[in-house]
């Protein structure tokens, strides 16, 4: 049995998201004729009390439409240094929105309102760039699946607002801390200026994430979207698969998240880790001791079909996922047991 626990990214659609799929109405995106589409983008900014939503294939381009829209050549983003759009964006925001970035050292990619305020320029200094946006990442995937407090989040909105910086969210996976704590997507919308979400973690759809924020502003994102080569045509498919995982999947991430805490149990046990990140969400980090590398660890489990990554010199992460069972939760017991 193959157990792949490398990416919440790698599940299939199941039986059901396929028949929604199939049944889906098409039409042409790019003229705003895709009634899928169109359908999605309205349950999505709905949901979040947000002006409105646009339908994009990855979150990598929602963030970057983000960081686009939102900045001037020159200006600079504050974020985490785990970030994902610092750290696995390719260099997009250098590259699409010619900005700088201010990487802060957080806790568990977790920044502060307090590391905000202290690292925002002086715009009427010459020598530096001025302090456009904040963006954050929730849960973080470089913490572990951390959660931000969101009574820090509020906090660093006001530090935000009084200073008139823009906050971002890139919400990966953003559902995956909703079902942990007492928060709504309504909360986030009421907070953030705009906010990506991604369906294709642990929602489990094939393909998709969107973008959230004022209609002004999801305008221009779409302008910039065509420009990126990123115009749908019939992607209601897609869009389906979207729908029906808002509407049937978010209540599964509580399985995910019971299986992670249980692998970081069996981790813990074993005698290559040294140590166990805390397991908030569906992430397990296994920090392994300076005589055992993450190749080395990767490789011995590729032997027994137990696939995960290597996330540093000596660190390696698991991801649960809607397609990792119990019956292979079990399996994989008797497989980490070395």
């Amino acid at each position: 049995m193959k157990i792949d626990l490398r990416s919440d990214t790698l599940t299939l659609p199941t039986p059901q998201m396929q028949e929604a799929m199939n049944k889906a109405p098409l039409g042409d995106d790019v003229y705003g004729e895709d009634p899928s589409v169109n359908a999605l983008e309205e349950k999505a900014a709905k949901m979040f009390g947000m002006e409105a939503a646009l339908f994009c294939p990855t979150g990598t381009m929602t963030n970057q439409l983000a960081i686009k829209v939102h900045t001037r050549p020159g200006d600079e983003v504050i974020c985490d240094k785990l970030s994902h759009i610092y750290l696995y964006e390719g260099g997009g925001i250098a590259m699409n929105a010619f900005s700088s970035v201010r990487p802060l050292e957080g806790d568990l990619g977790r920044i502060t309102a307090k590391m905000v305020e202290e690292n925002i320029n002086n715009a009427n200094d010459v020598h530096q760039p001025i302090t456009r946006m904040v963006s954050l990442e929730n849960t973080v995937n470089k913490g572990g699946g951390s959660i931000y407090d969101f009574n820090e989040i509020k906090k660093i909105k006001e530090v935000c607002h009084a200073n008139g910086i823009i906050l971002h969210l890139d919400g990966a996976r953003l559902f995956n801390a909703l079902i942990e704590t007492d928060q709504t997507p309504l909360d986030y919308g009421k907070t953030f200026d705009s906010i990506s979400i991604c369906l294709s973690k642990g929602l489990g759809c094939p393909v998709g994430s969107f973008l959230l924020g004022k209609k002004t502003f999801i305008d221009q994102a779409r302008r910039y979207r065509k420009a990126m080569g990123g115009g749908w045509r019939q992607a209601g498919a897609l869009a389906a698969a979207g729908i029906y995982a808002l509407d049937n999947h978010i209540t599964l991430l509580k399985d995910d998240h019971r299986r992670a805490k249980e692998i970081g149990k069996m981790l813990a046990a074993n005698s290559w880790v040294e140590k166990v990140y805390p397991v908030s969400t569906n992430i397990i980090l296994a920090q392994l001791p300076q005589n055992i590398t993450s190749t080395d660890f990767v490789e011995k489990l590729k032997q027994n079909e137990v696939y995960c990554v290597s996330f540093g010199k000596h660190l390696v992460r698991f991801v649960t996922h809607i397609d990792f069972t119990d019956e292979q939760l079990e399996v994989l017991r008797t497989r980490l047991a070395f």
